[in-house]
């Protein structure tokens, strides 16, 4: 087969970052669309752009490049070449299919070096057979201040979009089971080795990563390992200071609430938050609740109150 130089065909140097391979290509494309060339020069102008949309095709995947790159920079467009049995040795093809161009107008070069059979990746050429890891997935789950603090197993529902046999996009839903590690944090990533694209030849399928978010549910707020929850009391709670009984994700817990609490102080409770390792801490934030005054009684207990004090909440505000 002959030799195809890619960097030549698209007119930049090997060193090109993608960026300027990316112009080049636009700038060519725009040059030998056949929407734009008719009459005797339309067939010399398609063959440029199928040979265009090959280069690019190889240069603009990281992965193709690195490989193709391994040929070496001796050879000239045009002369007889066979690769190497070991040319790709070191590459995995994540076999990510074709971006810019019909694969079927690819000439033989190109197809020795990357076509598989039956779709994507490198090609079984003759010889041993090429084998490939699939590729990892990834995906977000959403899971409850419960499950952080306590672990589990449930089934999550995934969606992916892919083509169909009519080149419309589809949403494919599959459904996984995952065991949530107990103390996982926001951010943290489970791995269902396996679970990703299938491998090429006999390579082994890549993994899902899980990463994990955490669902705010009423009283409760997450942020990092420490969990923030507001606690109400009563006013008298908050002058005199109190013990009550507080339900965390953990469980109930007896709170000293200090005299002259006001609306806003965290109380820390240590070691009570996310259990990870270390474990993060519990706040309960401080919220003042006045009761109704309704009964005579209620407002009379409020007028002597306000008789007895000289308390100017505004005075730090100069009201």
């Amino acid at each position: 087969m002959e030799f195809k130089d890619y960097y030549k065909i698209l007119g930049v140097d090997r060193t090109a970052a993608q960026d300027e391979i990316k112009r080049a290509y636009r700038k060519l494309v725009r040059k030998y669309h056949p929407d734009v060339n008719s009459g005797p020069d339309a067939a010399e102008a398609e063959a440029k752009f199928k040979e265009v949309s090959e280069a690019y095709e190889v240069l603009q995947d990281p992965e193709k490049r690195g490989a193709y790159d391994q040929l070496g920079a001796d050879h000239k467009e045009g002369e007889q070449f066979r690769p190497p049995p070991d040319w790709d040795n070191g590459f995995e093809f994540s076999g990510g299919g074709y971006t810019e161009a019909d694969p079927e107008a690819f000439s033989s070069f190109f197809e020795d070096l990357f076509t598989a059979r039956g779709g994507q990746g490198p090609r079984a050429r003759r010889g041993p057979q090429y084998h490939a890891a699939g590729q990892d997935h990834h995906a977000k789950i959403v899971i409850d201040v419960a499950e952080a603090y306590n672990g589990g197993t449930r089934d999550f529902s995934l969606s992916a979009p892919e083509l169909d046999a009519e080149g419309r996009l589809v949403m494919r839903e599959r459904r996984v089971r995952v065991s949530i590690p107990k103390g996982v944090t926001e951010g943290k990533q489970i791995r269902l080795a396996g679970k990703g694209a299938s491998g090429v030849g006999r390579g082994k399928a890549g993994d899902l990563f899980l990463e994990v978010a955490i669902r705010d549910a009423p009283p409760y707020r997450v942020e990092g390992k420490d969990v923030y929850m507001d606690l109400p009391i009563a006013p008298w709670e908050a002058a005199l200071g109190a013990k009550v009984s507080v339900k965390t994700p953990a469980g109930i817990v007896e709170l000293g609430i200090p005299k002259h609490a006001q609306s806003g102080k965290k109380l820390r409770l240590k070691g009570r938050g996310i259990p990870a390792k270390p474990a993060g801490h519990l706040y309960a934030v401080v919220k003042i609740v006045v009761p109704p005054t309704e009964s005579d009684k209620a407002r009379a207990l409020y007028e002597e109150l306000a008789r007895e004090t000289s308390f100017d909440p505004r005075a730090s505000i100069g009201g």
